[in-house]
């Protein structure tokens, strides 16, 4: 398994390449603003067309996190829909992968920005969950210790080579863990936004997401 290894106030926790977060004491996987249903959504404000495959690859993803870990319980930290209405006009193969891979798993929705509220699959909807010593949801909040959270869909640039790679990020402090959007339509913000760097301490880590994660001092 493509994972970094770190601790986060004593926790054993695992940044995977993905994007996921695995939490093997509690076989935990946790996600970030998937955004499903974000093509649809685009095609009806009348954007841009987007290519309408982006729910299939991000379940697929997901479900190859799934049986990598053996995961027993799953939490996706808010935003997994891309508007209120997306759990709803889910095609009907889409909604059946998502109660296929929910089957003998605790499975917990916590709201976002985008889709606050019950949303349409079965699971737990909760506003955030505190399993102790850390606390899940999705927007970050000043002052909080073993926060969790999503939202900023952070990036970060490495030079290698001459070259300047951005990849998805988690970036994390003493403080808070930021994970980076799994979804497959999502952008990002760069870790120099003054959005994040107000959030995370000056000694703060951007793992880097990708074949091999590795962690590099938070670009400022």
């Amino acid at each position: 398994m493509n994972a970094y290894e770190f601790t986060f106030l004593g926790v054993a926790l695992r940044a995977l390449g993905s994007g996921a977060l695995y939490w093997p004491d509690r076989a935990l996987l946790c996600v970030s603003d998937l955004h499903m249903g974000r093509s649809v959504r685009h095609a009806g404000r009348g954007a841009p067309r987007l290519p309408p495959y982006e729910t299939r690859d991000t379940l697929m993803r997901l479900e190859t996190d799934l049986a990598r870990t053996g995961a027993r319980m799953v939490i996706c930290l808010g935003d997994s829909f891309d508007d209120a209405t997306a759990a709803d006009t889910l095609r009907e193969d889409e909604a059946l992968w998502i109660a296929r891979l929910q089957a003998g798993r605790r499975w917990v929705w916590i709201e976002g920005n985008h889709d606050p509220g019950p949303m349409g699959p079965g699971g737990a909807h909760l506003a955030d969950l505190s399993l102790p010593p850390l606390i899940f949801r999705h927007i970050a909040r000043a002052g909080e210790k073993g926060e969790i959270s999503g939202h900023y869909h952070p990036k970060a640039t490495v030079r290698s080579r001459g070259h300047a790679i951005t990849r998805p990020a988690f970036l994390l402090d003493e403080n808070r863990l930021i994970l980076p959007a799994y979804g497959t339509y999502t952008g990002g913000l760069r870790s120099r936004d003054p959005a994040l760097t107000g959030l995370l301490g000056t000694q703060a880590l951007a793992i880097l997401t990708g074949p091999v994660p590795r962690a590099i001092p938070m670009p400022r």
